[in-house]
């Protein structure tokens, strides 16, 4: 007589200790990373992620310390690395690298991968995978994230999935490959050698799982997180109101133009699914602006999360009710080979701007304003006089986050697809030709409203090496950001060039040389605001002014707040008859 197969009951408790475990894991995998990493980049900016996949290629659990956009790009890495290398040709100690934005690679080239398959009984039974952005990987201009190219061989050296580490073995020769093309050497090899050592971690704290529970056990587990955050997500969706919604806003040219870059959305919730679908957005465009299509989706995704529940584990699981609908040649999934290197910088942002506007409609109490829409980065590189070697600093700078119906937004920050640091100005100042003369908040930046958007936050510096080479990506320098219902838009972000005494403007994209004196400061863009400013709390605006966010003249004409320039006490009957008016 055969014996019945019955499925095996999944214990709740097992299942949180487990999926806990796995978190911590990948925690611990971008804590080792960070500590052991040679650039200023990962160790103090923390441009990093990790995550674990099964080996079908599914991602199970994701760091808490690292960017949304790199988490939600890195499956589509681990797609690629497994139709190159599938299970069955990996050896344990095994490291597979890849940087290539085409066929489905990360947003840029700096963006390196590397993978590692865990191996429990002689067969692999998941893969452990971190992506750090490296400060130089060679092309066009130090850094490797110019304006003035069409074409991803322009931006950098272009790395296939190969083999780096075969059987716990760096291959030197492919690694010397690579470092000889690219500017910063000791960089690279620092920090290759600290994304091996974060895939170690990840491996052996794995295999102490799998040790516990045994293989069969800890893969029902893993299936079953992912469903449970189906289960979540669609739960989620459910309460969000069946219907269409659409919004549209746009990028300040691509370079080469300033035509104005469309992003359409149009979402249409059913049920238990969302699609998102972005036809009729601008067409593929000649500069580094233009999104692969896994970068698209993982805009979605984290705006998804966000809105339905943001506690929900972030895996494959919580994905499958999403759909996106990027058109080919369009700006959000450009063909080979067009350049793509800036759509992190700009474009990620401006879909998720877009995104929270067609929610808005839907579920305005889950959605924000506007936020400062770019990761406005700078990127300076040359020879430091000091050292004799080539360098290259680069920073994004946070700005307003946009408000929320319940509160204002945050100050200075960086909002949505990323979630780094800035530097220090000892660091910066130690390790590059550079002096800061200015780092801070940018007062009268936010949108004013009854709960107001973020300040934007500026640096300036003073370039000390005899000749150096800049590249400024920034956005929103004519287009606001935008507030909602009746909150007011934000500032604009600048870029200023001091050279002999003469003030510019620059552009915000581009790519050039500069020489020792010269100065740049970048100041980035507030967040859009939430509500009528005559509505925002007069002690709110007090408090505002005190902190220096906010001037006594704008607290008097944006938010009918009248304060003693002397006492910063509130001018009570002023502020009564400004009030009374509505509107000012």
């Amino acid at each position: 007589m055969k014996k019945e197969s019955r499925k095996k009951k999944i214990d709740p408790i097992t299942l949180e200790v487990i999926r806990n475990a796995l978190y911590s894991v990948s925690d611990e995998m971008s804590a080792a990373l960070i500590r052991t990493a040679y650039s200023t980049n990962i160790k103090d900016r923390r441009d990093c992620s990790c995550a674990i996949y099964l080996t079908s290629g599914e991602v199970v659990a994701q760091s808490e310390i690292g960017t949304p956009l790199h988490l939600g790009v890195m499956p589509a890495v681990v797609d690629t690395v497994l139709k190159r290398f599938p299970p069955e040709t990996m050896d344990p100690g095994d490291d597979i690298i890849m940087n290539e934005t085409y066929p489905a690679g990360p947003g840029h080239l700096n963006d390196v991968t590397l993978v590692s398959p865990v191996f429990y009984k002689k067969k692999a039974v998941a893969l452990v995978a971190n992506q750090a952005h490296h400060v130089d990987v060679g092309g066009y201009a130090p850094g490797s994230m110019p304006f003035g190219v069409t074409e991803t061989f322009q931006e950098g050296l272009q790395i296939p999935p190969v083999k780096i580490v075969k059987r716990d073995v760096i291959d030197e020769e492919i690694a010397a490959l690579i470092s000889d093309n690219v500017r910063t050497k000791t960089e690279f090899r620092g920090d290759l050698l600290a994304q091996v050592a974060s895939n170690n971690v990840g491996e052996r704290r794995f295999l102490e799982l799998l040790t516990k529970y045994g293989e069969e056990t800890v893969l029902l587990y893993l299936r079953e997180i992912m469903n449970y955050s189906e289960r979540r997500m669609r739960d989620g969706i459910r309460r969000i109101p069946d219907g269409t919604y659409g919004f549209e806003d746009y990028m300040e040219g691509d370079s080469f133009t300033e035509d104005l870059i469309k992003i359409k959305v149009r979402v249409e919730v059913k049920g238990d699914e969302v699609l998102a679908d972005f036809t009729g957005s601008s067409p593929q465009v000649q500069g580094p602006l233009n999104c692969r299509k896994a970068s698209t989706a993982a805009c979605v995704y984290y705006v998804l999360k966000c809105i339905v529940d943001p506690g929900i584990p972030p895996n494959s699981g919580a994905y499958r009710p999403i759909h996106v609908i990027a058109p080919e040649g369009s700006i959000l999934d450009s063909q080979y080979p067009h350049s793509t290197v800036h759509s992190n910088i700009i474009t990620t942002h401006r879909i998720v701007d877009a995104l929270m506007g067609a929610f808005l409609e839907a579920v305005p109490e889950r959605v924000m304003a506007a936020h400062h829409g770019t990761q406005n980065l700078l990127n300076i590189g040359g020879t430091n006089p000091r050292t004799k070697r080539l360098y290259n600093y680069i920073e994004t700078y946070g700005g307003g986050q946009g408000a929320f119906h319940c509160q204002d937004g945050m100050d200075g920050v960086h909002s949505h697809m990323t979630n780094t640091r800035n530097a220090p100005v000892e660091v910066i100042e130690a390790t590059y030709p550079l002096r800061v003369e200015r780092y801070g908040l940018v007062a009268d930046s936010e949108g004013p409203g009854k709960f107001r958007g973020g300040v934007g936050m500026q640096r300036e510096f003073t370039f000390l090496a005899p000749e150096s080479t800049i590249t400024v990506s920034s956005d929103r320098n004519k287009i606001h950001p935008w507030g909602v219902f009746g909150g007011k838009e934000a500032a604009n972000a600048k870029c200023l060039f001091f050279e002999e005494g003469q003030e510019t403007r620059f552009p915000s994209k581009i790519t050039r040389k500069v020489k020792q004196g010269d100065r740049f400061r970048t100041a980035t863009s507030g967040g859009g605001g939430w509500g009528n400013p005559l509505e925002r709390d007069a002690e709110k605006v007090r408090w505002d002014v005190l902190e220096g966010l906010v001037s006594v003249e704008r607290a008097r004409t944006e938010y009918g707040v009248g304060i003693d320039p002397d006492s910063f006490e509130i001018d009570r009957e002023e502020t009564e008859k400004r009030r009374s008016q509505k509107t000012i």
